[in-house]
């Protein structure tokens, strides 16, 4: 799950606000295609980042350059996904009758879930002292995904019981593996590095899902909540804080709140798109009116803010929502409204990974430390070049198959 529950946005239209979404027709095709798209085209960078000799608009822009490439924006628009799927989210929940309290319950459990998986994922890339574990870090790292498909799987079999035997081990095996992990000198444990892109989704998932509860769904105080998350960051990284010594502790989660503006970008554009009392005019509107605000309010902001999707600042997010927003109007116009067969063929081609999209992202992962247990490397001419670039295309298509084949063999995850 990159979201508050891909799985969960097939609903069919979203009524004002949290009396929002009714009840589940049909899948939103142009959010499983932006959520597909977003997906093939992480794939296709991750596997880029190791390819020499691309050209600069094809990696991530240098921490100390302002300035961003497209590269830059597929991570924002993971969060911008996000908040378009919690409107549907917490509307189906409501539909299956939960109260507040399971439904809270239910939104820190996937958040529990996402920094789980992302502290995970993090210590298995760096910062852990392979001298001083029992096995391999590879070794350890694939059976961490086999663990958690076990815990986060989607009904394997016909028997309750059976399936929740399956997550007890799966849970046992997750508390084993960080019992045997060992960091730095050998006797640190598992510990949040970073969180992880994971993790910061699920940080920017739990405050933007309080903030659209909190709001009721209005768009205005989503707004001004949006707003408040750019303040709060750009009072974190202001120079009164050179000057005391609560203020930083308070301001602290800037690049969270940072990350979460995006999200309500998301859970805005939803609930204009998608909001039943809209007219159709009146939501292009409305979407083209945020998008080019958006864009301004990051061209004030840059400055004194340049961009840098690193520092997670102001103007990269507003960029990002503004370009976001941008390319869904466009998805929509071609899948929803004109119906254009380059649309459908975009729904097929990105439906294993809008069906199942936490098993598509990881899966590449699940790859690689495969292929370092069984010392298989690529030729060397696919990691450079124009070769390289071929080769991350073609990959991001394999996963997307074998994506689609594991769910035909029903096997699919679900925070």
């Amino acid at each position: 799950m990159l979201s508050a529950n891909f799985e969960e946005s097939s609903i069919a239209t979203v009524a004002a606000p949290v009396r929002a979404i009714t009840k589940s027709i049909q899948r939103i095709r142009s959010i499983d295609a932006f959520r597909g798209l977003t997906i093939f085209i992480m794939i296709f960078v991750n596997e880029l980042a190791g390819v020499k000799g691309v050209p600069a608009w094809m990696e991530h822009m240098p921490a100390t350059i302002d300035g961003m490439t497209f590269v830059d924006v597929v991570f924002p628009a993971f969060l911008f996904i996000v908040g378009m799927s919690i409107p549907f989210a917490i509307a189906h929940r409501r539909a299956k009758g939960d109260n507040f309290i399971q439904l809270q319950r239910h939104v820190l459990a996937r958040t529990l879930g996402l920094l789980v998986l992302g502290v995970f994922m993090v210590n298995a890339e760096d910062g852990y002292n392979q001298a001083a574990m029992p096995l391999s870090i590879n070794l350890w790292s694939l059976l961490f995904y086999f663990a958690a498909f076990l815990v986060w799987h989607v009904r394997l079999t016909k028997s309750n019981r059976l399936d929740w035997t399956l997550r007890l081990f799966g849970v046992i095996g997750l508390l084993a593996l960080a019992l045997v992990f060992r960091g730095g000198d050998g006797t640190a444990y598992l510990a949040p590095q970073w969180w992880g892109i994971l993790g910061l989704i699920g940080w920017a998932y739990l405050i933007a899902t309080l903030c659209f509860q909190l709001s009721g769904g209005e768009k205005l105080p989503l707004v001004l909540m949006l707003i408040s998350c750019v303040l709060y960051y750009c009072v974190g990284h202001s120079f009164v804080m050179q000057h005391s010594v609560l203020l930083p502790v308070l301001f602290s989660q800037g690049g969270n709140a940072a990350h979460a503006s995006i999200v309500l970008c998301g859970v805005i554009t939803a609930q204009i798109f998608f909001q039943s009392h809209e007219e159709n005019s009146n939501r292009w509107v409305q979407a083209s009116v945020l998008a080019g605000s958006l864009a301004l309010f990051a061209a004030l902001l840059r400055p004194d803010w340049h961009i840098s999707k690193i520092a997670a600042t102001p103007s990269w997010c507003l960029y990002s929502a503004a370009i976001c927003i941008a390319l869904f109007m466009l998805l929509h116009y071609l899948v929803e409204v004109k119906q254009q067969p380059v649309g459908r063929f975009l729904c097929r081609f990105v439906e294993p990974a809008a069906n199942s999209p936490l098993l598509t992202y990881l899966l590449p992962f699940v790859v690689y430390q495969l292929m370092q247990i069984c010392s298989v490397s690529l030729p060397d001419f696919l990691r450079k070049g124009s070769a390289g670039i071929a080769w991350s295309a073609c990959y991001a298509l394999l996963i997307m198959l074998a994506a689609k084949g594991l769910n035909r063999l029903n096997l699919r995850l679900q925070l």
